[in-house]
């Protein structure tokens, strides 16, 4: 199985309107609900894909409750494990609105809940007993208050102690924190890679995250695909053509393509090339954490890595 961590889950709200207006009153054309958090998104695209995955991280209070209730109700739930941690905190909510005239998403997130210092110990005692049966692992998203800043770093280096690779999808200084504890692979957008880095240069960027410390740098790159530095060599792959949709996600569609390829030891050619993919079918669906099955069969044999 792959376990997915998302300290930071929520509840994911996505509103459509014929068009965005600032300062305007809009009438909602559709609503969805889904559960949320970077983590839970790669978890149910893992589980789409066939593969078994285990969520853990914190939920907690009546949205937290929401959550789980969403989880348990979600496309591929029967190959998701629900193996959240209380927390008397009560879970957030992110609110996207998908302005249709243009097909732009705009969102809003909640900064999470307060966690107790004895939270966070629950918590690592929990992922501690998890570990052993993982295959990958995959670390995500930003942190609630109250957890240490250097929180991934401690985590990474239990995947490193029981040789489990994992993956670390987060920005800023836990970022820069993570990448000490050597992870298997990061996943930084260019942007967040830029502001570790100082450099807007990608493939310069990931050969300097690489001498911090990852193993292999996986940089999104929107709309023009996925670019790998891995000491096998570099790689890029893009879409082949642009698809019009609601974009949140599409980063966490590609870390579980990257995470299934790990897992099923793929070369880096056939991991970005499903990662690309599905981030780009992820686009096509109605909200994060799914993606349009029939879009990725089209995309998949489209799509070419070709060394950078």
């Amino acid at each position: 199985m792959i376990l997915t961590v998302t300290l930071n889950t929520a509840v994911d709200l996505t509103y459509r309107v014929p068009r965005l207006e600032p300062h305007g009153s809009h009438r909602v054309r559709e609503v969805t609900e889904r559960p949320g958090g970077k983590g839970l998104n790669v978890a149910r695209v893992l589980a789409s894909l066939g593969q078994a995955a285990v969520i853990t991280g914190f939920a907690g209070g009546p949205t937290g409750s929401q959550l789980r209730e969403l989880l348990n109700a979600a496309p591929g739930a029967a190959g998701l494990t629900d193996a959240l941690v209380r927390t008397k905190g009560h879970t957030r909510r992110t609110v996207a609105v998908v302005d249709e005239s243009t097909g732009d998403t705009t969102q809003l997130n909640e900064p999470g809940p307060h966690i107790a210092p004895e939270e966070w110990s629950a918590f690592l005692a929990a992922y501690r007993e998890l570990l052993p049966s993982a295959d990958a692992v995959a670390l995500c998203g930003s942190l609630p208050p109250g957890v240490p800043v250097g929180a991934y770093a401690t985590l990474v280096r239990e995947c490193r102690t029981a040789d489990i690779p994992v993956l670390l999808d987060t920005s800023g200084e836990p970022l820069l924190r993570g990448l000490a504890a050597r992870p298997e692979i990061v996943k930084p957008n260019s942007e967040e890679l830029a502001g570790i880095t100082g450099s807007s240069d990608p493939v310069r960027g990931a050969h300097q995250a690489r001498r911090r410390g990852a193993h292999a740098v996986a940089v999104s790159l929107g709309p023009d695909g996925l670019l790998a530095v891995t000491p096998d060599g570099s790689w890029r792959a893009t879409p082949p053509r642009q698809l019009k949709g609601n974009p949140t996600g599409a980063g966490d569609a590609a870390v579980a393509g990257l995470l299934s390829g790990t897992v099923e030891r793929l070369s880096w050619a056939e991991r970005i090339t499903r990662a690309v993919a599905l981030s780009a079918a992820s686009v096509r669906a109605p909200a994060a954490g799914e993606f349009d099955e029939a879009a990725y069969a089209d995309l998949l044999p489209q799509v070419e890595a070709v060394e950078a």
